[in-house]
């Protein structure tokens, strides 16, 4: 009988959703809610195979949202009768979870206490694990964090130079974040180029609407951009990634701007939407070929920020012998990796452009033949880690 997985991607105003054989690695279904919460109409979008179809109710909150989805199951299939278990997507695991995690009331109960951490995010996960238990109360529930990859940092990565106590009593520290993506193709990497995984020394970019980067030795996570917060590291498409704190005070002090606006700002309106005017990287590279100063100006931000991580990170690891690019941009911009491994000429990266314009869903390289260092473009798959994690958490 096949054992399939259910998973939930809960947002403040989204669910997305795949049905996935682990084993086969076969999407059966998969979906988007949206607009939940909102005063107009939402949207929920199902679909199977090369068919879809779309339908258009209030959805007040995640259990209406999850109930559309099951009742779009039920119309359009496949059936739900099949569902071993379900995987929910949850931002933040703090100190508390690190590995996949059976949900029981308990479990929810210490993800609650971690929302000061997450408060944009852990709500919406927890209304929707509380939504999708009511819908599917007789199958096991797992919560797979975004931040469990991460929990055993080294302790001076993890570590901000804060008075200890005052970081103790807050739980500072950096988490990090991307960390199933992170996971999952710092493993398809050895075996795409046939190396033993304990001792590869490799440098992953997550580069999407959000970005980071982290430095992995022998599947080991030793560094990782992101921080307390998704907003620490890399320029992203509207959050602008590290700058200095004392900004915070200063945009007090100048604009009249308390906290929350100043945290609006640096997450919503500034990256690459605040620099030229676009969040996505298909428009800034069309304004950057057209010679427009500002997707220049905002490009080089952006590259000269990953440049200086990377070269950072292979320091770190005492050398580097891959670095992937994953996720929307890195998977699909072959502009964007150009120029950031123009920059990257230092640590004997050396680009193949014949290659870098390769489109392939396969694991591929797109370094040159005497790069000192393998480039390669993985295709991320968050939601297949999530089910097989789950399957092998359950021993399906």
């Amino acid at each position: 009988m096949a054992k399939h997985i259910l998973v939930l991607n809960c947002g403040s105003s989204s669910i997305k959703y795949q049905l996935i054989d682990p084993e086969t690695e076969e999407v059966l279904a998969k979906g988007l809610g949206e607009r939940i919460g909102e005063l107009e109409e939402g949207i929920v979008t199902h679909q199977v195979g090369d068919e879809e179809w779309s339908v258009r109710p209030h959805l007040p909150d995640h259990t209406t949202a999850l109930a559309v989805v099951f009742h779009m199951f039920g119309q359009h299939g496949p059936s739900l009768r099949d569902v071993a278990a379900v995987a929910h997507r949850t931002v933040h695991g703090g100190e508390k979870f690190s590995a996949p995690t059976l949900i029981t009331d308990e479990v929810i109960k210490k993800m609650q206490d971690l929302i000061p951490l997450a408060p944009l995010h852990n709500p919406a996960g927890i209304d929707g694990i509380r939504a999708a238990r009511s819908l599917l109360p007789d199958v096991p529930h797992v919560g797979i964090f975004d931040t469990a990859f991460f929990v055993d940092l080294p302790r001076e990565a993890a570590s901000y130079a804060l008075n200890k106590d005052l970081a103790a009593r807050n739980k500072i520290r950096k988490y990090g974040f991307h960390g199933t993506s992170h996971q999952y193709v710092s493993g398809i990497v050895p075996l795409a180029l046939g190396v033993d995984p304990k001792t590869l020394r490799q440098i992953v970019c997550h580069l999407g609407n959000g970005a980071s980067v982290t430095a992995i030795d022998g599947g080991r996570p030793i560094e990782t951009s992101m921080g307390l917060t998704p907003l620490a590291g890399l320029v992203m498409g509207t959050r602008s990634g590290d700058v200095d704190p004392g900004i915070f005070a200063y945009l007090g002090r100048t604009e009249g701007w308390n906290i929350h606006r100043i945290d609006t700002e640096l997450n919503l309106n500034s990256g690459m939407a605040g620099m030229t005017g676009v969040s996505d990287m298909r428009d800034v590279e069309a304004r950057f070929e057209a010679g427009d100063q500002d997707a220049i100006d905002g490009m080089n931000v952006y590259t000269h920020r990953l440049a200086f991580y990377i070269a950072g990170y292979a320091n770190l690891l005492g050398g580097v012998e891959a670095i992937t690019f994953t996720a929307g941009v890195g998977e699909n911009s072959a502009f964007a990796r150009r120029e950031i491994c123009n920059k990257l000429k230092g640590i004997g990266v050396v680009l193949d452009p014949e290659r870098n314009a390769i489109r392939d869903r396969a694991p591929h390289l797109i370094s040159a033949a005497e790069s000192a260092v393998k480039v390669l473009v993985v295709c991320t798959n968050e939601e297949l880690a999530m089910a097989k994690q789950t399957a092998e958490l359950l021993s399906l």
